[in-house]
């Protein structure tokens, strides 16, 4: 069993290759020759929380594990790969890097079928870990001329706009009005846009909550959208805040999987992002053949 670190995981899983291994994952979801199992949580007394995610993909099967903590938020994340065929154990992997990049990359999947093929503006809320690579993977499949960012933290807001060439909004609606993609990546209890600030044929992906009690956008932007799409509908019941807490939130939701190319200049699509084990396992298993081909990473056991 082979061994990789952060550091090793997201130099051998560029952002390019991984929006790809998403598109290759909920084809074979489509297919149905792979799977994926629901997110499942484990609550202790102390605060902790055990998260666990899995999938099979390919000749692959694997899962990710993650704590977090009340006071300390995120504190280890892993994944563990295994080989379908045998059983066998293959990789152990740091895995934090490697979340936020297959997040950010379902989102540039999704933006792919779902955005204006010339899309040129985007707007985020949110300068988080998340942010970066949401970002990232949107620039590898539309190519912006502006994206614009803004969240509550100037001094972290005008740092993050630097390193990734964005700029800094005065406000939420500066940053999302009449732009082409809308990113939310934030931790808000509460709705972070309005939906008269979206434009028709706006792609919106909602990727910070993963909460049943939290939600990024109100209940009448999923009703004013032509289209909107989830990663998973059985993931969707259990935690997708912005559906849960929308009274008819589930009328017409669709899964990714399901998705043609589908860019309509009339209608708002709204892609709400979960994160699943299967795109964990789609990535992973990028990394490891990489790994084993560049020879990198320590054997275990």
């Amino acid at each position: 069993m082979l061994y990789l670190t952060e550091s090793e995981v997201s130099q051998l899983l560029p952002m390019s290759a991984c929006v790809d291994m998403m598109r290759r994952a909920f084809e074979d979801l489509r297919a149905g020759t792979a799977q994926n199992q629901a997110r499942r949580r484990l609550t202790v007394s102390a605060g902790s929380v055990l998260h666990q995610l899995a999938g099979s993909w390919g000749n692959y099967f694997g899962t990710k594990i993650y704590s977090t903590n009340v006071r300390h938020g995120l504190r280890e994340m892993l994944v563990m790969l295994f080989d379908a065929p045998t059983g066998a154990a293959l990789a152990y992997m740091e895995a934090e890097g490697l979340g936020q990049i297959r997040t950010g990359a379902a989102t540039g999947y999704a933006a792919d079928l779902l955005a204006n093929p010339n899309a040129s503006v985007a707007g985020m809320i949110g300068s988080g870990r998340q942010a970066r690579t949401q970002l990232e993977a949107v620039r590898c499949v539309r190519s912006l001329k502006t994206a614009r960012v803004w969240s509550r933290r100037r001094d972290a807001l005008e740092k993050f706009c630097r390193e990734v060439d964005a700029t800094p909004a005065e406000s939420a609606e500066a940053a999302v009005r009449d732009a082409d993609i809308v990113i939310l990546a934030t931790n808000a209890a509460e709705p972070v846009i309005e939906t008269a600030w979206i434009k028709p044929g706006a792609f919106v992906a909602a990727t910070g909550s993963n909460q049943g009690n939290h939600r990024e956008v109100h209940a009448d932007l999923l009703r004013a959208a032509g289209l909107v799409v989830v990663d998973s509908l059985e993931q969707a019941r259990i935690e997708s805040g912005d559906l849960i807490l929308a009274a008819d939130g589930f009328a017409g939701v669709v899964e990714l999987k399901d998705v043609q190319a589908a860019w309509n200049p009339q209608r708002i699509s709204v892609f709400e992002s979960l994160g699943l084990g299967i795109e964990d396992v789609a990535a992973a298993a990028y990394v490891y053949e990489q790994a084993v081909a560049r020879n990198i990473g320590r054997p275990l056991g």
